[in-house]
């Protein structure tokens, strides 16, 4: 390929939405070009850099016994809401673009397959002798992001390969998962990307368990936590570790006292002289649950820990048995538009009566309460007293009325000890998320009534497992981790060509008769080269492959009549100035062994 054949337009200035590196890098180096919020056109060289990480992709996934498949972009709404996630796509998280044809009829476009294939296999799998099975796709999917941004790393429209396997047993489930966290480390390696397997939550996606791969980066929207020796690492959302122990209290007897201008843990404890541990907070929070009932959550948790809304969440929905479609904070505003009286927020206790609710429009008239683990085993604690501006001291679980169980809605941080080894502490790292595999288990199956006939004759539900990897995200993260002050360094294995030869001077015919030679050369030999013949400045030249990052670069100059090039590697600048022979054997050396 001929730069001057590439539609090559590379950027001086960062474009005014690209917040991060690796953004401001595709941007300038004209890899992508923004079309409208969150959707962006694939130029030639990212072109290339997909299909590359796609061929890895389609190789290792062939190689795993995994089948590939197109589905269809459209879905019709009734297999959705037979899953019963349709409302929680388009009126709870909303991130289902979704319209009507012209019989009416309701139709979203793909942000995930599950209701799709699972659908297909019920009507193509019978027997427990056809299974397992292992269908993956490579597609564009959409999601209609809140807030896209980052460029590749949070759009609306982008491509995924995402697979499904059916099994007649959970131990088969099992295997087959086992088995994609192998080929996915073997993908990612292959990338030439560095990540780190964490535990993760399965999000509405569902699903026993599931494992997120990190791009390590530290623009990252992910939070990292890894034990200091290496055994456990997951997402803060599902991070388990052992909260500091708290402050002990001196105070014993339950007794009241004053708290004017005192909302807050902080000002409580300069005015009070004590320590967030020794403080119950207490948070009012609203969850919509599907079919749209509102339910008020009363949240207990201990004063120096922040309240994890994921874990919530899960709790919630296998307590109240329902899906929550949104959950936020209870405000004065809130209070208003049900028509009911101020709260003392700031001053709120554990014990808050139901019969606060009594006269809600639409709201359920009565809490449901949730305790954290730090929250329960608290004594002597200081709590809201329920009225402005008082708190109560000395208190203890016995005090109230009504039996207390203890679940884990706290974030784990950095700092705090493991659970498998009190001895080691979490460190945090950030990270961007490319791969995500899950255990379905029955979730789908089960919704969607699709059996098989096992081996004693029974119909029952599939096991099923979903293993997706962002294409374009993954190349974008490559360049968040591959990158320097001069732009991208592209891994060999996903590069847009293995090496770019520079012609400094197009007028000079010895150096055009050598860079021709040298790129003839190359192609023989079937290496992936890119000619920059443009009629630029050597500078310019320069500049724009260092910003696009090809791996390897030859430069054709003033010493071409002699046959001496030089050899740039760009990963670490370093330059050979030698014979043409010595040049290209050294690189066909070099990259023969990479493919390797």
């Amino acid at each position: 390929m001929r730069v001057s054949r590439l539609m090559l337009v590379t950027l001086r200035d960062t474009p005014s939405d690209a917040e991060i590196a690796s953004h401001q890098l595709l941007a300038r180096g004209g890899f992508i070009r923004r079309v409208a919020s969150g959707i962006y056109a694939y130029m030639p060289l990212m072109s290339r850099v997909l299909q590359k990480i796609t061929s890895i992709v389609q190789q290792e996934m062939n190689s795993a016994g995994a089948l590939q498949t197109l589905l269809p972009q459209l879905h019709p709404a009734e297999i959705w809401e037979r899953s019963g996630r349709w409302q929680e796509y388009t009126a709870g998280e909303g991130l289902m673009f979704n319209l009507k044809d012209r019989q009416g009829r309701n139709l979203g476009l793909g942000p995930t397959h599950e209701e799709v294939i699972t659908t297909l296999a019920g009507e193509i799998l019978h027997s427990y002798r056809q299974l397992p099975v292992n269908l993956y796709q490579i597609q564009t999917k959409f999601r209609d992001e809140i807030r896209p941004r980052f460029g590749l790393m949070r759009s609306r429209e982008f491509i995924m390969k995402d697979a499904y396997s059916f099994h007649a047993t959970e131990e088969g489930l099992k295997s087959t998962y086992s088995d994609m966290d192998a080929t996915y480390k073997q993908i990612f390696d292959r990338c030439g990307i560095k990540t780190v397997a964490v535990e993760a939550d399965s999000g509405s996606i569902g699903g026993a368990a599931s494992q997120e791969f990190m791009v390590t980066a530290e623009t990252g929207e992910d939070l990292i936590l890894k034990s200091s020796d290496g055994i456990y690492a997951a997402n803060q959302e599902k991070a388990i570790s052992v909260a500091p122990p708290p402050k002990p209290s001196k105070e014993r007897t339950p007794f009241s006292f004053d708290t004017p201008n005192q909302e807050n843990i902080n000002s409580l404890c300069v005015k009070q002289e004590l320590f967030p541990s020794q403080i119950l907070k207490v948070i009012l929070m609203i969850a919509l649950l599907e079919n749209n009932v509102e339910q008020p959550i009363l949240v207990c948790i201990r004063g120096d820990q922040e309240l994890n809304e994921v874990k919530l969440v899960n709790i919630l929905s296998k307590e109240l048995n329902k899906k929550i479609l949104d959950i936020s904070i209870i405000t004065d505003e809130a209070l208003k538009d049900q028509d009911l009286s101020d709260l003392p927020f700031g001053s709120i206790g554990p014990d808050l009566a139901d019969l606060v609710l009594a006269n809600s429009r639409s709201w359920n008239k009565y809490f449901h309460r949730v305790v954290d683990h730090t929250a329960l085993e608290m004594e002597n604690f200081v709590c809201g007293s329920n009225q402005e501006d008082r708190h109560l001291g000395g208190m203890n679980w016995t005090n109230f009325e009504g039996t207390f169980k203890g679940v884990d809605i706290r974030k784990a941080k950095a700092g705090d000890r493991c659970i498998h080894d009190e001895n080691q502490k979490l460190e945090e790292q950030r990270g961007i998320e490319v791969g995500h595999i899950f255990q379905l288990g029955r979730k789908y199956s089960k919704a969607l009534q699709t059996n098989f006939t096992n081996e004693k004759g029974i119909q029952e539900p599939f096991w099923m497992g979903c293993y997706g990897i962002g294409i374009s995200r993954l190349a974008q993260a490559a360049v968040e981790q591959n990158h320097d002050d001069s732009g991208i360094t592209w891994p060999i294995s996903i590069a847009p060509f293995e090496v770019i030869i520079v012609i400094a001077n197009m007028k000079d015919n010895h150096q055009v008769k050598l860079g021709e030679k040298i790129y003839s050369e190359l192609k023989t030999k079937g290496i992936d080269a890119l000619l920059d013949d443009r009629s630029e400045r050597a500078g310019v030249k320069f500049k724009d492959a260092d910003l696009i990052g090809i791996p390897w670069r030859i430069v054709v100059g003033r010493d071409a009549a002699s046959g001496q090039i030089e050899l740039v590697e760009r990963s670490n600048k370093q330059i050979i100035s030698t014979n043409t022979e010595a040049a290209l054997t050294k690189l066909l050396t070099e990259i023969f062994d990479k493919r390797r």
